[in-house]
Formats: C-alpha cells, sequence, structure tokens
C-alpha cells in the first residue's frame, strides 16, 4: 500500500469527525479486526445460502461457479476503486462524499451527490429487505406453516413469512438504536455465528464430496446468446452476494487510522469471502445435483450428509447470518443520510444524532421504515431491482470518478494507491455493464433506475432553484 504524503493545508478528517467540543458528534472506535468483521457480516449474510439455486437455475448446471468467479473479480476490481476512495476521504456517508469531491463540491458534484442519496432511499431498504426475506425464507424450513398465504388477494400474495421479515427488520432497528461501543460488542458475537454456519456447510459438503456431480458437458459453455444471458443473470446475483465489503467506507468517521485500516478491511474481506463462496458452491453442487436445488438446499445438503439435526441446526445458523448482514449493512447506511444532511445536501432532519448515544437516529429510523414495506416483495425482484439501481447511480459513476480526480487532483493525498491503475476501475466498468446489458429482461430493471434518476433530478432541481445552489447560484458579481 502505498503511501501519499501529509499535507498540512487539507482538513484533518479524523479532527473532523469529532466535531465542535461539546456537541454530538460520531467517535472513531472501529478498528480493522471490528472492520473485517463488519465488512464480512454484510458480504456473507443469507444471500450464498438462499441464492445458490438461483444461481445455478440461470447458468444451467455446474457451470454456476462461473458467475462466482466472475463475480469475485469484479469485486476485487470495484474494491481496489473503494479502497483508494476511502483511504483518501475518511468520512461518514462513504459515496456521498466522494461523488462530491469528484464532481466537484459546490457545482455538479452537489447534484451527483444527492442523487446518489435520493436513489440510497430506495436501494439501501431493498438491500436491508432482502436479508430480512432470507431470514424468514429459512424460518419457514424449520416451521412451513410460515408459508401459508396470508392476504392471497395482493399481487403474488403475502405470506406470514413477509410479515416475519418486517417483523425482524423491526428489531434489528432496536438493536441498532445505542451507541457504537455496544453495538460493536454485538457484532463480534453475531460474526462468531455466521463463521460457524460456513464451517459446518463446507465440512458437510467436501466430506461427502461426489466429484460426478461437477462434471460439466461440453454443451454448457456453448457461447451463444442464451449463454451470455444466463451468465448475466448469474453474475448479477453473485455480485449482490458479494456486496458488502465497502460498509468500512460509510463508516469512515468511525474508524481509526483509516488510511490504513479501510483498504486492509476492504481486501481482506474480498480475499477471505470469494474463497469462502467458491468452496461452498462446489461443497453444495458435489451432493445435491444441479437439478434438484430449492430455495433451502443448503439446510437438505446437511440434512443428507449429517442427518435432520443438523439440518435444523445449520437453518438456525443461517438465519443468525440473515440477522448478522442486516445489522451491519443498517447500521452502515444509516450514516449516509446523515453525512450528507449535516453537510446542508439532502433534508435537515437526517442531520440528527442521538443527544446522548451519538448515532444518527432519524435516519436510522427511516431507512429500517421503509425496508419493513420492501419485505413485502419477492426476494429475485428486490434483488434485481437493487443491483440495476445501485449500478447506474452509483458504481459507474465511481469506476469514472476514480479516473477523473486522478487527473483533476492528482496533487490529492492518497494513503492508498490501487495496483495496477487505471485497469481496475475500466475492469469494473466492463463487468458492470455486461449485468446491465446481458440479460433477456434487463431491460424492466434499467426503467426503475431511470424512473428514480428522473425524480431525484426533479427533486433536487426545485430544491436547488429555492436554495439558489448549483445551477441556480447567483455569484456576487451576477448579484450588483
Amino acid at each position: 500500500m502505498a503511501l501519499g504524503p501529509a499535507d498540512s493545508t487539507r482538513p484533518d478528517p479524523t479532527a473532523a469527525a469529532s466535531g465542535p467540543p461539546g456537541q454530538p458528534h460520531l467517535e472513531r472506535r472501529i478498528g480493522l479486526a471490528s472492520a473485517v468483521t463488519l465488512n464480512m457480516m454484510y458480504m456473507i449474510g443469507v444471500g450464498p445460502f438462499i441464492t445458490l439455486p438461483l444461481i445455478v437455475v440461470a447458468m444451467g448446471g455446474s457451470q454456476a461457479l462461473l458467475g462466482w468467479l466472475l463475480g469475485a473479480a469484479i469485486a476485487a476490481c470495484d474494491g481496489l476503486v473503494w479502497a483508494e476512495l476511502g483511504a483518501a476521504m475518511p468520512e461518514a456517508g462513504g459515496s456521498y462524499a466522494f461523488l462530491r469531491e469528484i464532481y466537484g463540491r459546490e457545482s455538479a458534484g452537489r447534484f451527483v451527490s444527492f442523487l446518489y442519496i435520493f436513489q440510497l432511499g430506495f436501494s439501501a431498504p431493498l438491500s436491508i429487505a432482502s436479508g430480512c426475506i432470507g431470514f424468514a425464507e429459512f424460518a419457514s424450513y424449520l416451521f412451513p406453516g410460515l408459508r401459508a398465504p396470508l392476504i392471497a388477494a395482493w399481487p403474488n400474495g403475502v405470506h406470514w413469512t413477509s410479515v416475519l421479515a418486517a417483523g425482524t427488520c423491526a428489531v434489528i432497528v432496536g438493536l441498532l438504536y445505542r451507541d457504537i461501543r455496544a453495538i460493536l460488542r454485538t457484532a463480534w458475537v453475531l460474526w462468531a455465528g455466521v463463521m460457524a454456519a460456513m464451517a459446518i456447510v463446507l465440512f458437510a459438503g467436501l466430506t461427502h464430496l461426489h466429484p460426478a456431480l461437477l462434471q460439466v458437458s461440453p454443451q454448457a459453455f456453448s457461447f451463444s446468446p442464451a449463454f451470455f444471458a444466463g451468465l448475466g443473470s448469474a453474475t448479477l446475483i453473485a455480485t449482490y452476494d458479494y456486496w458488502g465489503y465497502y460498509n468500512v467506507c460509510f463508516l469512515g468517521g468511525e474508524i481509526r487510522n483509516p488510511g490504513k485500516t479501510i483498504p486492509r478491511a476492504i481486501l481482506i474481506s474480498i480475499a477471505v469471502v470469494a474463497v469462502l463462496y467458491i468452496a461452498m458452491n462446489i461443497s453444495v453442487l458435489g451432493v445435491i445435483p444441479a437439478h434438484q436445488m430449492s430455495r433451502t438446499v443448503v439446510a437438505e445438503m446437511v440434512a443428507r450428509t449429517l442427518g435432520p439435526r443438523a439440518a435444523v441446526l445449520i437453518a438456525c445458523l443461517i438465519m443468525w447470518t440473515a440477522f448478522s448482514s442486516v445489522f451491519a449493512l443498517l447500521m452502515g447506511y444509516s450514516r449516509v443520510p446523515y453525512a450528507a444532511a449535516l453537510d446542508g445536501n439532502y433534508f435537515r432532519v437526517f442531520a440528527h444524532l442521538h443527544p446522548k448515544r451519538n448515532f444518527p437516529d432519524f435516519s436510522l429510523l427511516a431507512l429500517g421504515g421503509v425496508a419493513m414495506l420492501f419485505c413485502f416483495l419477492r426476494l429475485a425482484q428486490v434483488i434485481a431491482a437493487l443491483v440495476v439501481i445501485r449500478i447506474v447511480l452509483q458504481y459507474l459513476l465511481q469506476q469514472v470518478g476514480v479516473i477523473v480526480l486522478r487527473v483533476r487532483r492528482p496533487e490529492m493525498p492518497r494513503p492508498f494507491r490501487m495496483w495496477l491503475y487505471p485497469l481496475p476501475p475500466l475492469a469494473a466498468l466492463a463487468g458492470f455493464l455486461f449485468i446491465l446489458f446481458s440479460r433477456t429482461r434487463g431491460m424492466g430493471d434499467l426503467l426503475y433506475a431511470a424512473a428514480i434518476a428522473i425524480a431525484g433530478s426533479i427533486l433536487y432541481l426545485l430544491r436547488a432553484r429555492k436554495r439558489h445552489e448549483w445551477p441556480f447560484r447567483i455569484e456576487p458579481s451576477e448579484a450588483r
């Protein structure tokens, strides 16, 4: 990791995080071990356990491993972008701060960063809801009665699992309504359960592996339009499963020694989780044939190999894992609207900190409340909308932005400089564009992103005109 020279003229982000004396402020208490823990809790979550069959179906067999590998490559390239930006701008809000500085704090960056916060009001609750839905899916493995319809007349039906998912979200909001020290203690306990779930799945699969089930027919790699459409769908889901390596950037204002801690936490998280995901994929496909995949295939694999009691245990641990993931990501996302509001670029109420416990309480409650509503959607629908919205209105802007920032501000201190620049952002751009345009049903999801972009743009322009902000700012010379 390359260390940049000190710059005495640049405000110290560590000092900025402290805030005015006597006022509530974020505290830098998160070290490297806790940062990696929070990242991995977010990344592993329920995603790989419940989306594995979706990836296998998309690819049509054991070649689903390609989706995991391509997703890992995109995550690694994108992770290097986050590492450079996060180390250079370690502030609460992550992408909000990055986009604001890249495109101009008082010019287009104000619009782009507002648009990012606006889409976060949809994409963050979608991400939170996906974890809660996964929690409820595995609860239904233990209690099949939860799959019974509650309101059959609604579109796609409403089941008791949806009610459980929304209730789970409410519980997590309650757990996060505390100070950062109590939250970190809870995070370590949750992380232990996540690792236990992974260990049992890998042990069960690798000790009962049937290599013949992993064989792929030559026809599977026909490189036809159908093959690439399937690979695009599989990579979209795998990308969703890898996401979370950047969670530490949203907590930038609470990280100790951020110039070193943030890049290390990102890269360690990606490397460890990629190995775990690929090993888990092999473990499950080596026991259960691709055509027998179901939503709770991981629990069924453990039941076949270690017995029904072990299956009950793994279902409980996967629920624990889903719970842990939502805990970590809701904690991180709640800091983003807070940072924007504190900067005067979002609604003022989101800048409120709890007067005693020093956390963004209104932001936490708002995101949690919207997520509870999204818990009544289907999981596949949630994941597709989430990934496309996030790619269009955040990731593409950051990949281009990190290059723009290198050109516009070469003197900017960068405690970490990405390796092989500019290949990582270019490769990540190519990967994200492949996900957007290779899928047969991709245009519908793009329309969601376009609608949010248009609505956010209109809202920003109305607000900017009223407040005389870019592009309606009146310069002193014009006022005279």
